[in-house]
């Protein structure tokens, strides 16, 4: 029996950013975003042999351990044991025997929220096979605490969110790791005029989203009469307010200045955001045509994705693959997190 779950990966399309603390704690945060049809896939087959097998097809790491209550945490594929261990001390699995294949269809630091994707699958895996009592919000909240507080990672927390969730949301959020969904109705027509003027762009360089972060909370966390990383954040937040009205009315050549404003204002929350080859290539966009643009996640390589009013995303897109990077097809899709037995 193989007990699966896959996750989608998402978009963000505004207010990046303020789902960090302090920020989110002391002021609120508001994020859209959007999943699309890229995803992380988590597959377990039970064993006989009281030996775990934990297989990342994309990263080509395969780690093979004893059967232990806590798998260590050593910078073997610690996402795969951090759910393990989780899933063992709050739910009681028997320690067993259990191979877990991974593998997400983003580069790792691709911006993309690949490491809350796959822990989100791979929870989703857990619970199709164990048959847990989890909800959307149980699931997303399980799986922050495991990256952020179980394994210390840094980072935000509208990735474990979208991942669950799917669709269009408008998130909030609060103190004390309080985080509302708030799906968005968004026309069918609008969303494919959407798909069709917003071009994904892989620039070929990953990036190690925590040191952009730690930076990021560290200019959160000074205090004096002005502070430009909170007033960026402020700037963003209303970026996301006016986008979902964009998103909502249909006034769609609106959301290139939008991701163009939050672009601006991201730039100014923390240092490595951007970089000169990342200028270049937004400057060689908005050349060609794209009305707006930002970096995926939190910044320093990774996916970018550009608006492309009328037929500009072909010009855009011939420009941008003379920089050695790839346009990635995709749509966006409506469905969270799902699990099945095969």
């Amino acid at each position: 029996m193989l007990y699966r779950a896959k996750a989608p990966l998402r978009i963000g399309l505004a207010g990046g950013g303020t789902d960090v603390s302090p920020y989110a704690d002391l002021h609120g945060g508001a994020i859209l975003n959007a999943t699309v049809s890229l995803f992380a896939t988590a597959s377990i087959e039970p064993r006989d042999d009281n030996r775990i097998l934990l297989d990342s097809r994309d990263l080509g790491e395969c780690v093979e351990l004893d059967v232990l209550d806590t798998l260590p945490i050593n910078g073997q594929l610690d996402l795969l044991k951090g759910v393990y261990n989780r899933v063992v001390a709050d739910y009681g699995l028997k320690p067993q025997g259990f191979t877990l294949t991974t593998e997400v269809d983003a580069p790792k630091g691709s911006g993309m929220g690949t490491s809350s994707t796959v822990t989100v699958a791979v929870l989703g895996a857990f619970a199709q096979w164990l048959n847990l009592p989890l909800g959307e919000y149980d699931v997303a909240r399980l799986a922050y605490d495991i990256e952020r507080i179980d394994l210390g990672m840094s980072g935000g927390r509208q990735d474990q969110y979208a991942a669950t969730f799917g669709g269009f949301n408008y998130m909030e959020f609060y103190a004390d790791e309080k985080v509302i969904v708030n799906p968005l109705r968004v026309r069918r027509s609008y969303q494919k005029e959407l798909e069709h003027n917003l071009l994904l762009y892989y620039t070929g360089t990953s990036r190690l989203s925590a040191a952009i972060i730690d930076r990021q909370q560290e200019a959160f966390a000074k205090t004096g009469p002005a502070n430009a990383s909170i007033e960026a954040a402020h700037a963003l937040k209303q970026q996301a307010v006016r986008m979902k009205e964009a998103l909502l009315t249909g006034n769609l050549n609106a959301i290139g200045p939008l991701l163009d404003f939050g672009w601006q204002h991201k730039k100014r929350m923390a240092a490595g955001i951007t970089n000169p080859v990342i200028d270049e290539l937004y400057s060689a966009a908005l050349n060609a045509g794209a009305s707006g643009g930002k970096i995926s996640g939190a910044g320093g390589g990774g996916f970018m994705t550009f608006y492309c009013p009328g037929s500009s995303r072909h010009s855009v897109a011939e420009v941008l693959r003379g920089y050695g990077g790839d346009v990635r097809p995709f749509v966006f899709v409506d469905e969270g997190m799902v699990g099945w037995t095969a």
